[in-house]
């Protein structure tokens, strides 16, 4: 998006950035709206500016950085994420943790989980399981949609049990 930005508009993100930031535009829209219309932006190009100039991007925070923003004010749910990653990296070299702004993607190269606190009690463990009916803990995708196929509600690190565990491997054999 970056390369795109220069080759389309001649400028750089930074240059872009030194502009928006002197309009003293700090909503979202409003950077969008005057990219828009005062300098002939594409949808795409001017969120992306925003979003940078903003630092509301999940690119302009480092990976801990963002899973600290996911947890904070719900710290009691951090060890449920540990375990599920420790989990998950038992399976194999190929397992990628990607944090982004509001959830943490499992991916093979595909995505086959996403890890998300949901609220200030629970976190939402997504799986990619096409073709497996929802059942018991395994609940349809919920909040997910088409991200993920199924969610399994987690209150307590003990749920990362035996259960769990297979439903992840399960996805995670899926994603190859």
């Amino acid at each position: 998006m970056e390369k795109g930005l220069k080759d389309k508009t001649g400028k750089t993100l930074e240059q872009w950035i030194g502009i928006v930031k002197k309009q003293q535009l700090e909503k979202h829209s409003d950077i969008m709206k005057f990219l828009k219309s005062e300098h002939d932006f594409t949808h795409g190009f001017a969120n992306f500016v925003s979003l940078k100039t903003r630092e509301a991007d999940a690119g302009s925070f480092d990976a801990d950085d963002l899973v600290e923003l996911q947890y904070k004010g719900k710290e009691s749910l951090r060890p449920i994420y540990e375990s599920i990653l420790a989990v998950a990296k038992q399976f194999g070299d190929d397992v990628e943790v990607v944090p982004k702004k509001a959830a943490v993607s499992l991916k093979t190269g595909k995505q086959f989980a996403l890890v998300q606190p949901s609220t200030k009690t629970r976190v939402d463990l997504g799986l990619k399981l096409k073709g497996v009916e929802p059942d018991g803990r395994l609940e349809g995708s919920g909040p997910f949609g088409a991200m993920c196929t199924h969610r399994v509600k987690l209150s307590d690190v003990n749920e990362v049990d035996e259960e769990l565990t297979a439903f992840l491997k399960q996805a995670y054999e899926a994603s190859h």
